[in-house]
């Protein structure tokens, strides 16, 4: 197992913690622990952790150690527009290659059927994000692609979907919709694509209080998730 697959296994081991409630919001994050708890050595759970902190998951401080922060509704909010620019602007470059072949998008369409059909939340989230890193690949922009994987899109989906809102019914027909955008060479697919990512970003909390609460598990159900 090479150092990369091993942090990224480590990495993904603290993220479903944090998605499961296992560690709250606040709640420290023992390096140690971890390494034995997985048989590792300190180094690739260290690098793991610092990742985690480049995604505003987690935070360090002096004679503090590493806790999950204390994230508001708001963060979660805050990466859709962001999110929705960079896939506007990938969905404008990408649009002659996916135009004139769409085969790396089709299998996850298919799978989000099947995820659709069985319920099975996490294999939506999954093949909804191989579905739009592959549209951002299409682009042909190495700075673009770099970005867009450096906001951790899964991760914050996942989050999104499991402490801001519901399971949509179905993600498979918005994704085929897209698809068949990009193949009659819809002049609007950039807009299109920008909406529909904006369209599945969490909805405003009541009495416009998004901003103070904090986020976690079994918080209210608002949102689905492009």
């Amino acid at each position: 197992m090479t150092a990369h697959s091993l942090r990224e296994q480590i990495r993904e081991h603290i993220v479903d913690g944090i998605v499961s409630g296992r560690w709250k919001p606040g709640e420290r994050i023992v390096e140690r622990r971890i390494a034995v708890e997985l048989e590792v050595s300190q180094t690739p759970v260290r690098e793991a952790l610092r990742e985690l902190e480049t995604l505003r998951l987690i935070e360090s401080a002096t004679n503090k150690g590493v806790r999950v922060r204390e994230l508001s509704a708001a963060d979660l909010e805050e990466i859709y527009p962001v999110r929705a620019g960079l896939e506007q602007i990938a969905a404008e470059l990408a649009a002659p290659r996916l135009a004139g072949d769409a085969s790396a998008l089709r299998p996850h369409v298919a799978a989000l059927y099947e995820a659709d059909r069985a319920g099975d939340g996490e294999a939506q989230v999954r093949h909804t994000v191989a579905f739009h890193r592959e549209l951002v690949r299409a682009a042909g922009n190495s700075v673009l692609l770099h970005t867009w994987e450096s906001l951790g899109i899964e991760v914050w989906t996942a989050l999104s979907i499991r402490w801001l809102g519901t399971v949509q019914q179905s993600y498979a027909e918005e994704h085929e919709a897209v698809m068949e955008a990009f193949g009659r060479r819809d002049p609007r697919i950039a807009e299109l694509v920008k909406a529909h990512v904006l369209g599945c970003a969490p909805a405003p909390r009541e009495n416009g209080d998004s901003a103070g609460r904090t986020a976690g598990p079994g918080s209210p159900a608002q949102s689905g998730a492009a």
